[in-house]
């Protein structure tokens, strides 16, 4: 009976053994994910764009070696609504969230991609701004436990005062002071080298959240730089836009041209000196972010995990630049939705590294896609889809157009409210609670820059008439409708 108790014994020590190795392998087998999101830089604020002024190696480097989506948008132009998709994969009439707004509910909260990958074995973690909040104040139904089911790790902090540092630059205990890019920088690398010491056998995912170059807006610097930058762009000069010139606002019906918008537009680029000086700035805060990825990419290559860790790049809404006479987002044309975006997935083989995808993806599209990487089945709520096939070099199936909203009702702040529709030639935009309604409609194909509203044209009145029906349709989906 003992010889028996003993075999059986080891039976069960092998059996064990055994699962926990298939466990080890197949969580080893998983990448590690690093998803790099930064506040309001444009789609073309960075060399691979290209641009020839703004230095950006190491973003460049991520593009060179992965795949780069020339065709990204956000479908709501606004930090607060737009993180909530990027995290949720749901469009803001699903998941109704942006500044102002009642908590983000535990039942979007609980199809993010961090939980998901938490409950599934990743580690998790977020440093930086999770932009779920407003004044200061984290709005999560159910804080507490969404929380602790997204993140092992959760350091949010904003430039604003309020869940972070006043500002940009942060005293430290020793009197010196750091730039909250840099901070952030540090923050992760600690992250990275204490899950290889503590956690090497269980792969992670990393959220880094720069507030940068987001500019700060109770200061008249308003881009403001890490010092390891100063001497960037200092003999550059950096070409205004064609849609800055003047006549682009006169074209503007009153609402927009007495807008929030126009409002920074007066404190930022309202004159070439000064128009010259916050672009530079911006494009210092840009190469700041970029230093410390180079920072983040030496350390993986240091630790071993480069070879198994997928690194996604994007912003969380793009911005205007004097384009049109105005500053800020918000609204639905292509400077404010269009943005950056790059997948490096060096599991890869050579031949699909350094590629372009021209097709229209989207923020709601990253909850998938980093759900898919780690090799989980989407939860049937998520509205966008996974990008895994386009690195993988197939040609699926896709999108011709989608729906895009702003939703923000700010007391004091003229933003108006605005929903459309975006194909791959047309854009339809429709400002719903001005009286009368106020539409636009724009040619992409003979109009890229967005200049001549063709709604009072009669050779577009079909067209017209089938995109009011398009964005009425899309906005019933979008919403959760059928």
């Amino acid at each position: 009976m003992g010889k028996r108790f003993l075999t059986n014994l080891a039976v069960w020590e092998l059996l064990f053994l055994s699962v926990a190795a298939s466990v080890h392998a197949a969580q080893v087998g998983r990448p590690n994910i690093l998803f790099l999101l930064t506040d309001n830089q444009p789609w073309h604020a960075l060399g691979c764009a290209p641009n020839p002024i703004i230095h950006t190696p190491n973003m460049d480097r991520l593009a060179r070696e992965g795949a780069r989506f020339t065709n990204a948008f956000v479908t709501t132009p606004i930090c607060a609504a737009s993180r909530a998709s990027i995290l949720t994969g749901l469009y803001e009439r699903r998941h109704n969230f942006t500044f102002l707004k009642p908590p983000l509910r535990r039942e979007f909260t609980a199809i993010s991609y961090p939980e998901v990958l938490r409950a599934s074995g990743y580690r998790t973690g977020l440093i930086g701004k999770l932009g779920i909040e407003s004044n200061g104040r984290l709005l999560l139904e159910d804080e507490s436990e969404a929380l602790v089911a997204m993140f092992d790790h959760f350091d949010n902090f904003e430039h604003w005062g309020h869940s972070g540092p006043d500002g940009y630059f942060v005293d430290q205990p020793d009197g010196t002071r750091k730039h909250l890019t840099d901070l952030t920088g540090e923050k992760a690398l600690r992250f990275l080298r204490d899950h290889h010491a503590r956690h090497r056998d269980q792969p992670f995912c990393l959220s880094i959240s720069f507030n940068a170059p987001h500019a700060q807006d109770n200061d008249p610097r308003q881009y403001i730089w890490p010092p390891g930058v100063d001497d960037l762009y200092a003999d550059a000069t950096v070409a205004v836009p064609e849609l800055a010139d003047p006549k682009y606002f006169e074209a503007l019906p009153e609402f927009l041209q007495t807008s929030e918008g126009r409002v920074r537009w007066a404190k930022r680029f309202d004159t070439p000196e000064k128009y010259q000086r916050m672009m530079k700035g911006m494009y210092r805060m840009v190469s700041g972010v970029d230093a410390v990825i180079g920072r983040l990419l030496e350390e993986l290559e240091r630790l071993g995990v480069a070879e198994n860790t997928v690194v996604i790049f994007m912003s969380d809404n793009g911005m205007f630049f004097g384009e049109r006479g105005l500053s800020d987002c918000w609204l639905l044309y292509e400077d404010s939705i269009r943005v950056p975006l790059i997948i490096s997935d060096p599991r890869q083989p050579a031949k699909r590294q350094g590629l372009t995808v021209d097709p229209m993806v989207l923020n709601i599209d990253v909850s998938p896609t980093i759900i898919e990487l780690a090799g989980l089945n989407l939860p049937s709520m998520i509205q966008g889809r996974s990008l895994v096939p386009w690195i993988e070099g197939e040609l699926p199936a896709w999108r011709s157009e989608f729906f895009c909203e702003h939703l923000l009702d700010m007391e004091g702040h003229e933003i108006p409210k605005s929903e459309g529709v975006r194909t791959e030639r047309w854009k339809y935009i429709r400002y719903f609670e001005q009286q009368p309604l106020y539409e636009e409609l724009f040619d992409l194909a003979s109009d890229p820059l967005e200049t001549r509203n063709l709604t009072g044209d009669p050779q577009h009145a079909e067209q017209l008439q089938l995109l009011r029906r398009r964005c009425d349709e899309l906005l019933a989906k979008a919403g959760g409708g059928s």
